[in-house]
This record gives C-alpha cells, sequence and structure tokens, in this order.
C-alpha cells in the first residue's frame, strides 16, 4: 500500500525519487496520516494541508545540515514520517512514545523544539547568525503558518532579521485564504521566473546601467523601482515582507509538488532573508476535513469498530465555563470575553455568537489581551481573559505590570490548568501557581469540581480585583448543578471531610482524589481529614493552621510543581504560625518537565491519584511513627 513511503527512512532516501514520483509519495503520506492518526488522536487537518510542502523542503534541502524549524509543530507529521520515524509513528502522542511535537531529543533532525506559537523566526535567526559567525554555509529554514504570523513576537524577528540580513529562508505556510488553480498555475510560473537567477542577474545589470546614465540615472532607477514595487504590492501581499527587508517570493500553490521543488531550488541560491509564501489546503485531501478543518484541527482517537459504547461524558470544565460565561452576561452588558486564537478550545464561541460586540478574539497575542483587558477594565468593564494556563506564561509581565500592580478587576480563567496529557511537557499547566501566588493583589483560586466553577468565576468577576482561576481539562463528576449562582467569600476554604490522624489539604483537581484517599485510608485504620482549599491566595490560614494543630500531620495534594506551589503557601503558614512540630508532606509535580500520557497515567506516575496519595499518606505516618512515637495515631 505505502510502495513508496516503505522505502524512505531518511532524506537521502526521499532524494532517490524523482521528481515526478513526488506526487504520488504525497498520496501516500496522505492515506498513512488517515490511517494512523484517528488510532492515537492528533492534529489531523493542519497535517493534511502541509504534506507537499514538508515534502519539497526536504528533498530540496539537506537536513540536519541545514536547519528546519517548524513553528507550534502540530503541522510536522510528515517531517517524522520522512526522518526515520515512520516504524514508530503509530506510538506519536501515546505514554512513552514519540512525541506529537518536534522536539530536539527525540531526532537530529528536530532542530528546535516547539509546540508554542511564533517562535520559529526568532530560532531561525539565531540559527543563521551562528552559521555566519562561523562561517557556515547552510541553510535555516523558518516555517510558519499565518495564524502564527498574528504572534508579535514573530515580527519582531523579521524585524531584526531584516536588519541583519542573514541568510534566512520564512516559509509562509498559508491555509487561510483558497486559491484557483489557475491563479496557482500563474503564480507559480512567475515566482519560478522572478528566483530565477538569469532574471536576478539581469536586473543587477539594468539597475547598473541606469544609475550609468549622467544626471538622471538615479531618478530614473528610483522611478522605476516605485513602479516595480506599486505592481508587485497590487498584485501580492509582498510589500510588507519587503519593507521588513525581506526578498518576497510567492504566493505559489502548496500542493503542486514539481512546481515547488523549482521555486526552491532557485530560492535556497538566493543571498539574504527571503519570505515564500505558500497558499495550503488545510485538511487537504479529505474532504469533511477541508470543509469545517477547525473540527479537525485536534482529534480524540477514534474507538475501534465493535467497541463498545461508553455513557456520556459529564460536562467538560471548559464547556461548564462557556455556559457560565452566557449565563452571567444575560445580566450583565459590561461582562466581556476575550482569547487568544482560540474562541472553541476555551469554550467562549457561544458567548462570541450570542454576544459578538462583547468578544475580543485577539489572534495569538497573550501578551496584548491582558492589557487590553486592564484597559477595559480602567473604564468599568469586567473583562475575562480566557487562556490556556501554559500560554498565559508568555503574558508574565502583563499580569504584574498591568493588572496586579494597578490593582484592575481582570478575571483571568486558566483553562488547561495541570497534566493535559497527549500534547505533553509543552502544554501542560504546571507552573500557575507558582508563577502568580506570590503576587501581591492577585486573588488565585481552584474549584474542586465543575458546579463550584461556576460559583467560582461569579465570584471571580464581582470581586472587584484581579483573580486567577484554574481550572483542569475534561470533563467534570458529574456532580448535581446549582441553578441559582453565588459568590464565594474570597479565602476561605471548607472542610469536608473530618479526621483525626492526618489532614489532607487539597486544591482544584486533587480534591476528590484526596477524598477518595481518605476513604481508603479508613479501611487500613487511618483516620483522615479532608480540606477544600479553594484558595491559593490568600490562603484559609484559620481553617489549615486548626486542621494542623489538631491532627499534627498535613499532607498537600496539588497538580502544580512543588517548588513554590500550594504545598509551599501551606508550609509558610505553618512556619510563620511557629507550629514547628507539625509535621507536612508536600504532593504534586516534581522538579522535571512531564512527558506526555494520558491524564489517568501521568497522575498515576506522579502519585497525584487517589492510590499514590494513600501509599504516600501510609509512608508519611509510617515514618513519622519511627522517628516520633508520640506523634502517631495509627490505630
Amino acid at each position: 500500500m505505502y510502495k513508496l513511503l516503505s522505502k524512505i527512512n531518511s532524506p537521502n532516501d526521499l532524494k532517490k525519487l524523482k521528481t515526478d514520483e513526488l506526487a504520488a509519495l504525497a498520496d501516500e503520506v496522505r492515506a498513512y496520516l488517515m490511517e494512523t492518526v484517528p488510532k492515537t488522536g492528533g492534529h489531523l487537518a493542519s497535517n493534511l494541508g502541509c504534506v507537499e510542502l514538508s515534502i519539497a523542503l526536504h528533498y530540496c534541502f539537506d537536513s540536519p545540515t541545514d536547519k528546519i524549524i517548524w513553528d507550534v509543530g502540530h503541522q510536522a507529521y510528515t517531517h517524522k514520517l520522512l526522518t526515520g520515524r515512520r516504524d514508530v509513528f503509530h506510538t506519536q502522542r501515546c505514554y512513552k512514545g514519540i512525541s506529537g511535537f518536534p522536539k530536539r531529543c527525540e531526532s537530529i533532525h528536530d532542530a528546535f523544539g516547539v509546540g508554542h506559537s511564533s517562535t520559529s523566526i526568532s530560532a531561525g535567526l539565531g540559527m543563521a547568525v551562528a552559521s555566519s559567525l562561523a562561517n557556515g554555509s547552510n541553510r535555516v529554514i523558518s516555517v510558519i503558518g499565518d495564524g502564527s504570523l498574528t504572534g508579535g513576537m514573530a515580527f519582531e524577528a523579521l524585524n531584526q532579521a531584516g536588519h541583519l540580513r542573514k541568510n534566512l529562508i520564512v516559509v509562509l505556510n498559508d491555509n487561510e485564504m483558497s486559491i484557483s488553480k489557475n491563479v496557482g498555475a500563474l503564480s507559480s510560473f512567475i515566482s519560478r521566473k522572478m528566483t530565477g537567477s538569469y532574471y536576478r542577474s539581469l536586473k543587477k545589470e539594468m539597475e547598473e546601467l541606469i544609475t550609468g546614465i549622467p544626471a538622471i540615472g538615479s531618478n530614473i532607477l528610483h522611478f522605476a523601482k516605485k513602479a516595480e514595487n506599486s505592481l508587485k504590492g497590487f498584485l501580492t501581499p509582498g510589500t510588507l515582507f519587503e519593507a521588513l527587508g525581506f526578498e518576497y517570493v510567492g504566493p505559489i500553490a502548496g500542493h503542486e509538488l514539481e512546481d515547488m521543488v523549482a521555486v526552491l531550488e532557485n530560492v535556497k541560491k538566493i543571498e539574504g532573508p527571503i519570505l515564500l509564501h505558500v497558499m495550503t489546503k488545510k485538511g487537504k485531501g479529505y474532504p469533511p476535513a477541508e470543509e469545517t478543518p477547525d473540527k479537525f484541527h485536534g482529534i480524540a482517537p477514534v474507538k475501534p469498530a465493535g467497541a463498545a459504547a461508553s455513557k456520556p461524558a459529564p460536562p467538560s470544565y471548559t464547556q461548564v465555563f462557556g455556559d457560565t460565561m452566557v449565563k452571567l452576561a444575560a445580566s450583565d452588558p459590561k461582562i466581556l470575553a476575550i482569547t487568544a486564537a482560540m474562541p472553541d478550545g476555551t469554550g467562549l464561541s457561544g458567548f462570541g455568537n450570542k454576544y459578538p460586540e462583547r468578544f475580543f478574539d485577539v489572534g495569538i497575542a497573550e501578551q496584548h489581551a491582558l492589557t487590553f483587558a486592564a484597559g477595559l477594565a480602567t473604564e468599568g468593564f469586567r473583562p475575562v481573559a480566557a487562556i490556556y494556563s501554559t500560554f498565559t506564561q508568555r503574558a508574565y509581565d502583563q499580569v504584574f505590570h498591568d493588572i496586579c500592580l494597578q490593582k484592575l478587576p481582570v478575571t483571568l480563567a486558566l483553562d488547561r490548568a495541570g497534566l493535559v496529557g497527549d500534547d505533553g511537557p509543552t502544554h501542560h499547566g504546571a507552573f500557575d501557581i507558582s508563577y502568580l501566588r506570590h503576587l501581591p493583589e492577585l486573588t488565585v483560586m481552584a474549584p474542586k469540581d465543575e458546579n463550584e466553577l461556576q460559583h467560582m468565576l461569579k465570584t471571580a468577576v464581582y470581586s472587584g480585583r484581579p483573580v486567577a482561576l484554574r481550572y483542569p481539562r475534561g470533563a467534570g463528576y458529574g456532580v448535581a448543578m446549582d441553578q441559582e449562582l453565588k459568590e464565594l467569600e474570597i479565602g476561605k476554604g471548607e472542610l469536608i471531610a473530618e479526621g483525626d490522624d492526618l489532614t489532607l489539604v487539597a486544591i482544584g483537581s486533587t480534591v476528590y482524589p484526596a477524598l477518595e484517599a481518605a476513604k481508603m485510608l479508613k479501611e487500613k485504620g487511618i483516620s483522615a481529614a479532608v480540606v477544600n482549599a479553594r484558595f491559593v491566595k490568600p490562603l484559609d490560614s484559620e481553617l489549615i493552621l486548626a486542621q494542623a494543630k489538631k491532627t499534627g500531620c498535613i499532607v498537600t495534594v496539588e497538580e502544580n510543581a512543588l517548588q513554590g506551589g500550594f504545598g509551599s503557601a501551606v508550609l509558610e503558614a505553618i512556619s510563620d504560625a511557629g507550629l514547628t512540630s507539625v509535621r507536612v508532606k508536600r504532593i504534586g509535580i516534581p522538579d522535571s518537565f512531564i512527558e506526555h500520557g494520558s491524564q489517568a497515567q501521568l497522575r498515576s506516575d506522579l502519585g497525584i491519584d487517589a492510590a499514590g496519595i494513600t501509599a504516600t499518606c501510609e509512608q508519611f505516618l509510617s515514618s513519622q511513627s519511627m522517628q516520633m512515637p508520640q506523634l502517631a495515631r495509627v490505630k
């Protein structure tokens, strides 16, 4: 079935094919993606649209000597198939399998580790400058999508690249607009001619000839360039990139392999920064993905035929957040919603459809999103900025300088807080408690379930202060949902299970596992109290210290880095209170980056599920019993 693909174990094997065989290879790659990705889940539409571009790049350039950097990396599946990972591709995004994104430790052909957007041009420029300093002759290619180009970092890099004039090729993979075959063929023809060595040498000779005309030569050249630029600006979007110092080539049809190869062969001979504009079709070759590419951007694994149907899952935290936003906005016109290119992912599409004038998608621009929200807050509005926890890291200074320092009532809705699963270390929301809880004026809260989430959202919106509300990826627990929303008392947790031997103090997604662990401990003769902390900051020190005095042993549980996390806040409170005899054990994410796998598998590995919490508590009490018998309360 895969006659050509089965022979390719490296880019060198690809180069053995004739140019007219590449289209057949592209068909095989597309078929292979359609066979494998639905089994593992992953980014389907973007990869179907990038097959020919990936083949052409590896056919024309010499990886790993030439460096190919993929922005975000979610479109790099064909790249992986062509660089020796075909036989393990079925493990991508699976526990202990290969990553869904390029990783330097995975292959010498992965020139730069990615997962977040708009980084490829900066990284590529760094490599291009390094090559220049080392007197190298290799080429550097940064592949960036039109979506990622909305990120300000991309333009910062373009600006410097145009100034430095190093050999950098930026490939703009543009799948936003369709392009007809006739226009594409004409564009490809023009691009091949415009990048050919004959045309470029002729243009240079003409410029030298014109400038040599006495008195009026420079004026004629200026007029000629102005006319050329006016025509190119009218016919192509290249004027902006040329103003930044790039040689603009395109647009070319991104699914015509022979044309792309011809253009790339010419482009790699040009000195200086080049922007190659390639038009592609997201979801190419799979009609449902072509028609609704957003629905096939990222897909979950498809169950095998005949597999037992699972019962419907409870609504996700994301869905509950979105529904609650709509509910709150119905009675308050000052509530506004902001997202950074993730209206579906953050659950705000419904809000945007119902209140389009109060919904703002700023593109991939987290820094701008938060300062924009701060500006709205100064005028009496109640902005809610919904951004994934991992992407909020990109706007840390805005949280500090533009929101907290000015005490502005902006709500940060941190979706995907904690372990996200198959997307791995670039997407885990493992650090937000640590990088937020030390900021003055900021309230940090996390709900134990989806019902508490809706109450916390109302609490945040009407608190009159900066608030970060973190909640996990995935379905809720199916608890009953209160119809009437209420505001919670800021800084107050709740004791949800009594106990005498130790106290489990849990936050957010770890509360229910802690409750389950308490039941398991009870079967072993250990009486464990459980506190739903609710607030990381301000911490309910009164409740926690009371339990510390009562049981003498505190075990904190969080789905966040232990360094500077929730457990650290509890330790600080106990230390500040002078309770030196109280023993504390923290459970959370260790000082390492956590790889990809299912959420359940990763939580089990880290000991933050019910079984892991139970085992840690037993070991903790056992060690305390041996060291200080008077503190042992095990019955």
